[in-house]
C-alpha cells in the first residue's frame, strides 16, 4: 500500500462516524406534530416549531412524536332523560386535539401514553356522563319542536362543551374544539307517546282555531244580516214613497185625461188591460159586444172634445 493510503482510510472513517454522529444528533419536527426529548426516559424539552433542532445522540437522549392534528371522536347512542322525565337517545361527536404547548403535551403523554385511540376511548366515556348531565338541564321540547325558535341545540352543546372541555384539559391535555349533536331521536314507546302527545296538542290548537274562525264568521255575517235588513227596511220605505208618490202622480194624470176626453181614456185603459192579460201565446174567444173588446166593432162614439165622430166610408 502506498505511505499515505492507511493515514487517509483513517480519515475517512472519522469523517463518516462524525457524520453519523451529527445524524443522530438532528431531529427533524413535522408540521402538525410536537416532538418531547427524553434524557434518559425522562421528558427534558417539547418541540413544536416545524425544521431541525439539535439534541444529545442516542442512548443519551431520545424523541417521540406526539400528533396534534385534529381528531372526531363519536360518542355512539346513549340513554338519557330529560327535565321533564322522558327518555332520548342522542350521540354527540367531538372534535378534539393536543395543544401545541409543552405542558398539555407531555401531559397528553403521561396520561395515554401517546395513544390517540385511548385517548377517544377515555373521551366517550366522559361524553356519556357529561350527556346524561347536560341533558337533565333541558326539556324535550326544548330539543325537538316544530318551532324553529323554540329549538335550544346550539345552547345544548355549548353546554355539554363546558362539561368536557376543562375536565379533558386538566385531566388528558386534550382541547375540545367543537362539540355537535349527531343524532337525536326517541325509544320506540316515548316515540309513540311524543307523537301521539304532539298530535293531540295539534288537534287541540286546530280546534281552537276552527271555532275561533267560525265565532268570526258568524259575526260576520249576522253583522251583514243585520246591515242588510237595514238596507232593506230603507230599500222598502223608499220603495214605498216612491210608488205612492207614483200612484199619487198617475191618479192626476188620469184624472186631467178622463175629464179632457173620457172616451179616449176609456179606449187607452182597455188597450192597457188587452196588453197586460194577452201575449203572443194566448187565445182568447170572448163576445165582440162586450168590453174592452167592444170599441174594435163600434170604435169610439165621441171624438176629441165630445163630438160624435163620423163614420169612416169602407173602400169598396
Amino acid at each position: 500500500m502506498p505511505p499515505f493510503a492507511r493515514p487517509l482510510r483513517y480519515v475517512v472513517a472519522a469523517l463518516i462516524l462524525a457524520a453519523a454522529v451529527l445524524a443522530a444528533c438532528f431531529v427533524l419536527i413535522d408540521a402538525g406534530e410536537a416532538v418531547v426529548v427524553t434524557r434518559f426516559g425522562e421528558p427534558v424539552r417539547v418541540l413544536t416549531e416545524p425544521g431541525l433542532a439539535w439534541k444529545a445522540p442516542a442512548p443519551i437522549e431520545s424523541t417521540t412524536n406526539v400528533d396534534l392534528r385534529l381528531r372526531t371522536t363519536s360518542s355512539g347512542l346513549h340513554d338519557v332523560g330529560t327535565k321533564d322525565g322522558l327518555r332520548i337517545l342522542v350521540q354527540a361527536y367531538v372534535a378534539w386535539q393536543v395543544p401545541d404547548d409543552a405542558e398539555h403535551v407531555l401531559r397528553f403523554l403521561r396520561a395515554v401514553r401517546n395513544q390517540p385511540d385511548e385517548a377517544a376511548r377515555q373521551l366517550r366515556s366522559l361524553i356519556g356522563s357529561s350527556l346524561e348531565i347536560t341533558t337533565s338541564s333541558f326539556d324535550l321540547s326544548d330539543l325537538i319542536n316544530t318551532d324553529p325558535k323554540s329549538v335550544q341545540l346550539a345552547a345544548f352543546e355549548s353546554r355539554l362543551k363546558t362539561q368536557l372541555q376543562q375536565q379533558m384539559l386538566d385531566v388528558y391535555g386534550i382541547s375540545v374544539q367543537q362539540v355537535g349533536i349527531e343524532r337525536l331521536t326517541l325509544p320506540a314507546a316515548a316515540l309513540a307517546a311524543t307523537v301521539a302527545r304532539m298530535k293531540a296538542e295539534r288537534e287541540t290548537v286546530a280546534a281552537e282555531r276552527v271555532a275561533e274562525g267560525q265565532r268570526i264568521a258568524a259575526e260576520i255575517r249576522s253583522n251583514a244580516d243585520r246591515d242588510a235588513r237595514i238596507l232593506e227596511s230603507k230599500a222598502s220605505v223608499e220603495a214605498a214613497t216612491i210608488e205612492a208618490k207614483s200612484r199619487l202622480e198617475a191618479a192626476e194624470i188620469y184624472g186631467r185625461a178622463y175629464a179632457n176626453d173620457p172616451q179616449l181614456y176609456t179606449l187607452v185603459r182597455s188597450l192597457d188591460t188587452l196588453d197586460s192579460i194577452v201575449n203572443q201565446s194566448t187565445r182568447l174567444i170572448l163576445r165582440t159586444d162586450a168590453q174592452p173588446f167592444k170599441v174594435f166593432v163600434e170604435g169610439p162614439t165621441e171624438g176629441v172634445g165630445g163630438e160624435p165622430m163620423k163614420p169612416q166610408s169602407t173602400p169598396q
